[in-house]
């Protein structure tokens, strides 16, 4: 009885619904209200012209230009600088800041690690692309580029598989000759990943100083009174999606006595353990005084001092940054006890590396990763970061200019 009341109510259903349609007086409801709607979608709609009155604005970000990565400042004119940005382009002024002009927009890599400037003809300057830290996000390069009129026009000169480039040097004897810190892929072994070294201009490239696929050289420094005596540090370190490799028993410092075509470890007071990412720098004043700010395991890392050009190192603190972003230190022109450490708030030491002090933050923004000290007046300093270039004629100890 139920199952033939189901049946009977199925086709009931169905026989009014399709009398209910067949309806003249509700197609013509219908038929009404689809007209109504049509009417209302057409008064919604609007032209072109609706909006010519109005036009874009930008409404930020206010301060934030991305990481600032390195200076290639005019020794002869000091209003000359270019600026390599991390995250986009290499950008010049002539008129100390006042005003920038991009110059790299038309290349194979957005993404610049460091500059040199030929200490001759300051319209040479060299170009390592793919910034040189292993953050989280991270741009890599495809090589070395150089230009020879003054940024107007670059031309890429090798190494193209080299991805990170830490630092360049230039052999102030012959500027022909110029030396290039590799670091390589942070996501994969091989590639060009060693220091290298050209003798004609970038035309043909060596491997002096090659660790392994897995590690990668990051800072290469020329003594300042005798050339042929060099510092580089390797740096081992791998990015995966799950963890961050920062560190390893391939981070190391190097020496050499000829001009960079032979190299050895140097470990005399130096960690023993694995080792991260670190900075070199070598007193002007004294090349006998060598600096160096290192991350290790535990809490073997510092900030260690060699009086003896780089043959045996003292700690002289226990004070350092993060190797993934920073570990980059900078010699005073005129006070060898005096070093700065760009990082997440910027320090100085005046001692040696002993004690440090923070410099100061007044309207700018933390995360420096590059600093230029004027070689003629050591308080009229340029520091970039996170936040776009600043300047100071107060040694950072007070306001800050933002270019």
């Amino acid at each position: 009885m139920i199952t033939k009341y189901f049946k009977f109510s199925k086709y009931f259903l169905v026989f009014f619904m399709a009398t209910l349609l067949m309806n003249p007086e509700v197609l013509l409801a219908q038929k009404k209200g689809k007209k109504k709607e049509d009417k209302k979608e057409e008064k919604d709609k609007f032209s072109s012209s609706t909006l010519s009155g109005l036009k874009f604005r930008s409404i930020g970000p206010a301060y934030a230009s991305g990481r600032i990565a390195d200076f290639a400042i005019n020794p002869k004119n000091h209003s000359e600088w270019y600026v390599g940005v991390a995250s986009g382009n290499i950008w010049k002024t002539n008129n100390n800041g006042h005003t920038f002009k991009p110059v790299f927009e038309k290349y194979g890599s957005y993404s610049i690690g460091c500059l040199a400037m030929d200490p001759e003809n300051s319209n040479v300057v060299w170009a390592g692309t793919g910034e040189n830290n292993h953050q989280r996000a991270l741009a890599y390069g495809d090589g070395v580029y150089k230009t020879v009129d003054g940024g107007k026009s670059w031309e890429n000169m090798g190494l193209k598989e080299s991805r990170h480039i830490g630092m360049i040097s230039i052999d102030p004897r012959n500027t022909d000759i110029v030396f290039v810190a590799a670091e390589g892929s942070a996501w994969g072994p091989g590639g060009d990943r060693s220091l290298y070294k050209t003798i004609d201009g970038g035309k043909n490239w060596k491997k002096v100083l090659t660790i392994s696929e897995n590690t990668g050289v990051n800072n290469v420094i020329i003594d300042p009174c005798n050339p042929d005596i060099m510092y580089a540090t390797s740096e081992q370190r791998r990015r995966h999606v799950h963890t961050k490799i920062g560190g390893g028993p391939e981070s190391a410092i190097y020496k050499s006595t000829d001009g960079g075509e032979n190299w050895r470890k140097v470990t005399s007071g130096l960690p023993s353990g694995h080792v991260g990412g670190m900075g070199i720098a070598v007193s002007p004043v004294n090349s006998n005084k060598v600096y160096a700010i290192i991350e290790a395991e535990g809490e073997t890392g510092g900030f260690f001092r060699s009086t003896d050009k780089g043959e045996s190192w003292n700690k002289m603190s226990d004070h350092h940054s993060s190797g993934q972003y920073y570990n980059e230190i900078y010699c005073d022109p005129k006070d060898e006890n005096k070093v700065y450490s760009v990082e997440t708030v910027s320090r100085y030491t005046a001692d040696g590396g002993k004690t440090w002090i923070k410099l100061s933050l007044s309207e700018r923004h933390v995360d420096d990763h590059a600093l230029w000290i004027d070689p003629d007046n050591t308080q009229h300093f340029i520091i970039g970061g996170d936040g776009g270039v600043y300047k100071s004629y107060g040694g950072g100890k007070n306001h800050h200019h933002r270019l």
